[in-house]
């Protein structure tokens, strides 16, 4: 649910989201708030009521959209606010939200949504991170490939996704590829051995110390068993 729905399918009809969608794993559609607004203009958001800076999107189409949604889909999907004051986003909550059927996203934008939207329809808000950007649309891209990129046959097989960044609750560890050197800096002997076992705990190792060195934050939150 957004404004600019051709900047949302613009993305959503590239590379692996874009394939997923023509093979029929995951079904995207972007709805134009400004198609339902009553306004003979499509005016979709007016002044704050107190005063202030900058124009909030009005819960009449909004509202209208989100019926419009539910009446088609024929239940009520799990309705998501892109927020600033939301809960950040982390791989935790993705692999939760796979539990939905069905999930909508509303985009927001200007200086922010009437507040009767929030207290009549919306489920949960999420944030993208500790920063303002000026729409919903970029953060809403992120959590719709978040998400669609763990459902079943998306990708090539599910380790592409779990031995990623934050699946496990760690960072990834270093990948190499041909050439085996370039330049004097060559790939470490170990991923050349051959030697799985040896191969999977070198990772382990390199998973955990990068962790440590970029977000030792994620280490607390994180179960490490002894021998790491």
């Amino acid at each position: 649910m957004t404004l600019f729905p051709e900047m949302c399918l613009s993305f959503l009809g590239e590379s692996i989201i874009g394939r997923a969608r023509e093979n029929g794993k995951v079904i995207i559609n972007c709805r134009n708030i400004r198609d339902y607004s009553k306004d003979k203009h499509k005016r979709v958001d007016d002044y704050p009521y107190g005063g202030g800076s900058g124009m909030i999107l009005q819960v009449q189409p909004i509202f209208d959209c989100y019926k419009s949604l539910c009446y088609e889909l024929g239940k009520r999907p799990h309705l998501i606010c892109m927020s600033p004051r939301g809960k950040v986003l982390n791989q935790n909550r993705a692999k939760e939200l796979l539990n939905y059927e069905n999930i909508a996203i509303l985009c927001g934008h200007y200086e922010g949504i009437d507040e009767r939207v929030n207290t009549e329809l919306i489920d949960e808000e999420i944030s993208v991170g500790d920063y303002v950007i000026t729409g919903g649309e970029l953060p809403a891209l992120i959590l719709a490939d978040c998400i669609s990129r763990m459902i079943p046959g998306v990708l090539s097989s599910d380790e592409s996704f779990e031995n990623e960044s934050h699946y496990s609750g760690l960072l990834e560890y270093p990948q190499y590829t041909r050439p085996s050197e370039w330049h004097g800096m060559r790939v470490p002997d170990v991923l050349l051995s051959g030697n799985h076992a040896q191969i999977d705990k070198w990772r382990a190792d390199q998973s955990l110390e990068v962790t440590i060195r970029n977000r030792p934050d994620l280490i607390k939150e994180t179960k490490i068993i002894k021998k790491d």
